[in-house]
């Protein structure tokens, strides 16, 4: 990457369709009606053979207080600070507004470069837009359409001088730095296998933070991240985006995805809502841990269990936080009450985590850390074949399977065919007559033996069969030239 590129202007003048353009994606969440994005978003953009980090900003509104307006203005403000390059979009079916011209003005003062941009420029209707835009004295504008990607070769021209520029200077800048090689060509690590899932730099471990409206997911990760980075406040349902941020947590490389706020299906009536929620779901679906953020007001709500099941159900490693502890009065009695609802209402989750932890003040983040950690480490473990089957005699032993209809089940060899979560597959007779019971059985034996605890185990019942393999097989007939043969001379 060698520059970024911060989307900023009024609301409703197409930043997030551009984006996802740039993006080739559809990451952004684009509807009609203004003021869909809140937080900064970025991406790996690319155009033709240019590589760099774009960023979609909230619309700028001319709002300077502590409303949820001004919380945004002054994030979209924090991205025009911190880009190589801001690219001003307006309206060229609206033409240039007094807002337009307020923040041409910021532009000028706050911004290393702007590029000027009159979107929704296609037709004949766009034309005295595209004039007026000359009058915020920002340079020529280059008139786009981000939805039919209209004008994309214009914004390259616009983007490669100032490109080689930065990579330029990032030369001249970058150390110079020694690379001695070893005389050993191959140094092969005994462990490497089992470190294979370690999460690295380039391959940082994938976390969900999920939960009810106003549970604090977002003041969460700013905590963790140790800056302001997500749009917060009192009111609930701020995030709509799901947004990835790429930290280095003590150490741990997480790539964290804030999630929108789920509510009850019934009562997600707003399409921009039901967008959010479904980015949500996709967030789950893409991560490896899921971290399920309960306010401890009211905490275990319906909403809650079903949102721990869908993760659950996922096969993703599940850590349960309990957030705003630091307001709770009496804690001991709290916990012991948290505890015994969850093995009661999430019986499929047994030895799952259960962190207390404050947003607001950062309490508990280290052990929400520690957690996390483990529970990955655990949805990554492989068991040998000949330790689980040495386990499976001694679980018939104690506990032999049933026998439908007076025909035993026999229960013959075990292995591992997955991780990420644990799959087993039994083989076995009779697979269709194995009860849920006993399959539970094995299950939390699993659990409790190989020290899984909380993390979705599979577990599959595969039939090998008692029946003659040549049972079905007709005889094998011999041919007409075997048959003559066979005869013998006429006497």
């Amino acid at each position: 990457m060698t520059f970024s590129l911060a989307i900023v202007g009024r609301p409703n003048v197409g930043k997030s369709t551009l984006f996802n353009r740039l993006v080739g994606k559809r990451l952004a969440l684009v509807d009609d009606q203004p003021g869909v994005t809140r937080d900064l978003r970025e991406g790996d953009a690319r155009l033709a053979d240019l590589r760099f980090t774009v960023i979609d900003t909230a619309g700028l509104e001319d709002a300077t207080d502590d409303s949820l307006q001004g919380r945004m203005r002054r994030l979209t403000e924090r991205a025009v600070d911190m880009a190589d390059i801001c690219l001003f979009m307006i309206d060229a079916r609206v033409g240039v507004t007094p807002v337009d011209e307020i923040f041409a003005e910021i532009l000028r003062k706050r911004a290393k470069h702007v590029i000027l941009a009159a979107n929704k420029g296609e037709g004949s209707a766009a034309d005295a837009g595209v004039l007026e835009a000359w009058g915020l004295g920002l340079g020529e504008p280059i008139r786009l359409s981000a939805e039919h990607g209209e004008g994309m070769n214009d914004l390259y021209v616009q983007l490669l001088p100032l490109s080689e520029e930065f990579e330029k200077r990032a030369e001249e800048e970058a150390p110079e730095t020694e690379v001695e090689v070893g005389d050993d060509e191959d140094d092969f690590d005994a462990e490497a296998d089992e470190k294979a899932f370690r999460p690295t730099v380039n391959k940082p471990l994938q976390v969900a933070v999920v939960g009810r409206p106003n549970a604090g997911k977002s003041t969460l990760i700013n905590k963790i991240l140790g800056e302001d980075r997500l749009l917060t406040g009192p009111e609930a349902g701020i995030t709509r985006d799901a947004i990835a941020l790429r930290i280095d947590w003590n150490g741990l490389p997480v790539r964290i995805f804030d999630t929108a706020g789920m509510r009850k299906r019934a009562k997600v009536q707003d399409k921009v809502e039901k967008l959010s929620v479904s980015d949500g779901l996709r967030a789950v679906k893409f991560a490896e841990v899921v971290v399920v953020l309960l306010d401890a007001a009211i905490p275990f709500e319906q909403q809650d269990l079903r949102i721990a099941d869908l993760a659950e159900r996922e096969g993703r490693a599940v850590v349960v936080a309990v957030n705003k502890w630091d307001i709770e009065d009496e804690k001991q009695d709290k916990l012991k009450e948290l505890k015994e609802s969850f093995e009661r209402l999430l019986p499929q989750l047994r030895g799952a985590p259960l962190i207390t932890v404050s947003a607001k003040t950062g309490r508990g983040l280290e052990r929400l850390r520690a957690a996390i950690e483990r529970a990955h480490d655990v949805w990554n473990r492989r068991v040998s074949t000949a330790k689980l089957n040495r386990w499976l005699e001694g679980m018939v032993a104690a506990h032999p399977p049933p026998a439908p209809n007076g025909r035993r089940i026999k229960l013959r060899y075990m292995t591992q065919a997955k991780t990420r979560p644990p799959g087993f597959v039994v083989m076995c007779s009779h697979p269709d007559k194995m009860p849920e019971s006993y399959s539970r059985y094995l299950i939390n034996g699993l659990r409790e033996d190989f020290d899984m605890p909380g993390t979705p185990i599979r577990l599959y019942m595969r039939g090998q069969g008692d029946r003659n393999p040549y049972q079905n097989k007709k005889k094998a007939q011999p041919s007409k030239l075997k048959k003559h043969l066979g005869k013998g001379p006429k006497t």
